[in-house]
């Protein structure tokens, strides 16, 4: 049996408040204190936050899965999404200088994999010819808002590598998910037989009132 590449959590959570931070500042994984309002703590907040919208998102594919069973394969892949965004996170809570080894992280191995999901699960669908309108169910409208917080999470990781030192794959990986989650929100809608809707631009008012004019 070969080594496992990431060392396993060596923590005990027994109270989870601490008081600690009620001067605004919070512990880096090597003890540094920093400001809750940081960039980089801003940026692993935001990846715990699409990490929750993510849990919302498996816990409506459970409520389908009944009537639409493939779409337990999702169900799989985001799971598998989620460790890793606890991965990443624990990379952008550590300065490079404190990472060891051993540390968990994102790879780039990580980010094949998500296009080789988007490859096979997107051979299934319709080619676009115009953009989605995010709903026509409940799991595709929460797949398109976490795409949205990744694609937030994205933003702040670009701004926080301007600043700072950061793993270049971080970046990759944020990006390549929220394509991913894209491709995921629309088989989603195409396994559940929901309706794909597409933006129309003269939908809007004053497009309906000028052509009816």
């Amino acid at each position: 049996m070969s080594e496992p590449p990431y060392d396993e959590p060596r923590l005990a959570i027994n109270r989870v408040y601490t008081r600690q931070g009620d001067q605004g500042e919070t512990a880096l994984a090597g003890g540094q204190r920093v400001p809750k309002d940081g960039l980089r703590i801003g940026a692993y907040g935001t990846v715990d936050e699409l990490n929750s919208f993510i849990g919302v998102a498996r816990s409506t594919i459970a409520g389908v899965t009944p009537d639409a069973p493939r779409i337990a394969v999702l169900d799989e892949i985001l799971l598998r999404v989620q460790h890793e965004l606890f991965n990443l996170g624990s990379i952008l809570a550590t300065l490079p200088e404190d990472v060891h080894p051993k540390q968990a992280r994102v790879s780039d191995a990580d980010v094949t994999q998500l296009e080789r999901e988007m490859d096979d699960l997107g051979a299934e669908l319709a080619p676009l010819r115009s953009f989605v309108l995010p709903g026509g169910c409940r799991l595709n409208a929460e797949l398109h808002v976490c795409r949205t917080v990744c694609r937030r999470a994205e933003r702040e990781l670009v701004a926080l590598s301007r600043r700072e030192s950061i793993p270049g794959e971080t970046i990759r990986y944020l990006n390549r998910l929220s394509d991913a989650l894209f491709v995921w929100s629309r088989w989603a809608s195409h396994v559940a037989q929901a309706p794909e809707v597409l933006w129309e631009p003269n939908q809007s008012s004053s497009g309906r009132s000028g052509h009816e004019q």
